[in-house]
Order: structure tokens, then C-alpha cells, then sequence
């Protein structure tokens, strides 16, 4: 009786011990599979997430300069700063595709407004948390990114991914964190309160909308990009 009751309990250690690490894995290997979708190599998605999540996760300081957390401004007792790994590298990403894949400067600010205001209506400011928004509402931006990547690049699916990364990214970081901020500060707080952009790495909003939009963009996507790859095999033949 014994031996069974320690052999529950060692299992049950075991599963507290490696349910987490087998979690942690599924989301980290479909974030890289994401931005390998994207367009990265294996090796430069493991980079950017890796270096997202050390800026994101870990206060790193290089003379006395926070580089996880690098200050913007002071209003009042609120200090606003931005998150390297939940929002810089986003922003640094999202521009490099809008070059990198010559996307239409036209469609990528039809796409960023149109994220930008779903994203504003379903997110609110709390003082306690910052800037929130309840699930299911915070689906909407990479729901209606994916859709209006899917939309306008329907017969160039190579390009529908970044876009929708880029749409839902920036739209989420502007409709959620700048609409928003005059109307957070502005809240009455008894002390000094730090709101920081992003702050939540790679599971705040601004870095899981663009990925989750490129994702659910890859299964909008799917059945075009299979045709394509069908007639680029018979062009071969």
C-alpha cells in the first residue's frame, strides 16, 4: 500500500516538474515555427525569440542604462518605459518585413488603422494592470488581422503572413498602448506606478497578437499555398 501511495506521489512530482517545461516548449516551438512562416531561418527565429524572452523575462543594465525596461517619460507618478522583448523588438521586426517584403505602405496602414480601432474598443486602462483587455475580446485584433491579410493577399500568400504580423503588431501596440496612455495616466494613484509598454515579453499582446494572427493566417492561407506549391511542382516538370 505504501509503495503504490509513493509511487503516486513520485508521479505526481514528476508531472508538476515536466508539465510546465513540456508547455513552455509547445509555445516557444510554435512561436519559432511562426516566424520561420515568416520568412526567418530556423536558427534567426530561435535567436529572436531567445532574445526576446532574456530582455523580456531578465532586468539586464549596462552602465546604469536598463535595457529591458528603457525609460520614455515621467507623468506625474506614473514612469513610462518600453519592454525590449514585448515591444521593441516587435516594432524593429514589424519594419524590417514592411521593407524586407516591399509591402504596400497603402494596405499596411489600412491594415494597422483597422486593427487599431477593434484593438482600442476592447482594451481598457487599469491602473492596477495597465493597459487589459478580457478574454475572449483580445482575439478580435489577430482575428480581423489575419482576415484582412488573408483579404488582400489572397493570390500572394508569401506576403499575407508578414502582413498580418505587421497589421496586428503595430495595430495592437497603437490601439491598445498609445490610445489609451493619456487616459492612464490620468488616473489617481497614491504612489509612484511604472506602466510599461509590452510589458508582459512574449506573452503581452503586442507580441502574441502578431503571432497568433501569422498562425491563424498559415490556416486561412493553407489551401492557396498549396495550390501554388502544386503548379510551381507541375511548372518544374
Amino acid at each position: 500500500m505504501s509503495t503504490a501511495v509513493s509511487l503516486t506521489q513520485m508521479g505526481l512530482y514528476l508531472l508538476y516538474i515536466f508539465l510546465p517545461i513540456f508547455v513552455i516548449y509547445i509555445i516557444y516551438t510554435t512561436i519559432t515555427k511562426a516566424f520561420e512562416y515568416l520568412g526567418f531561418s530556423s536558427a534567426e527565429a530561435l535567436i529572436i525569440v531567445l532574445v526576446s524572452s532574456i530582455f523580456g523575462f531578465f532586468e539586464i543594465h549596462v552602465f546604469g542604462f536598463n535595457l529591458s525596461n528603457i525609460y520614455l517619460f515621467t507623468y506625474g507618478r506614473w514612469v513610462v518605459s518600453i519592454n525590449t522583448g514585448g515591444a521593441v523588438i516587435p516594432i524593429l521586426l514589424s519594419t524590417y518585413l514592411v521593407f524586407r517584403k516591399k509591402l504596400s505602405m497603402a494596405k499596411v496602414f489600412m491594415g494597422v488603422a483597422v486593427v487599431s480601432m477593434i484593438t482600442f474598443f476592447v482594451t481598457s486602462p487599469d491602473p492596477a494592470r495597465g493597459i487589459v483587455s478580457r478574454f475572449p475580446f483580445w482575439l478580435l485584433p489577430v482575428v480581423s488581422a489575419s482576415l484582412i491579410s488573408t483579404i488582400l493577399f489572397w493570390r500572394d500568400f508569401q506576403r499575407a503572413a508578414p502582413f498580418a504580423y505587421v497589421s496586428g503588431t503595430l495595430g495592437v501596440l497603437i490601439g491598445a498602448d498609445f490610445l489609451h496612455l493619456i487616459e492612464l495616466l490620468n488616473m489617481d494613484v497614491i504612489r509612484e506606478v511604472h506602466a510599461v509598454i509590452g510589458g508582459a515579453n512574449v506573452f503581452d499582446m503586442v507580441f502574441l497578437t502578431g503571432i497568433l494572427a501569422v498562425i491563424l493566417d498559415g490556416i486561412l492561407m493553407y489551401s492557396q499555398r498549396k495550390k501554388m506549391e502544386r503548379r510551381r511542382n507541375l511548372a518544374d516538370k
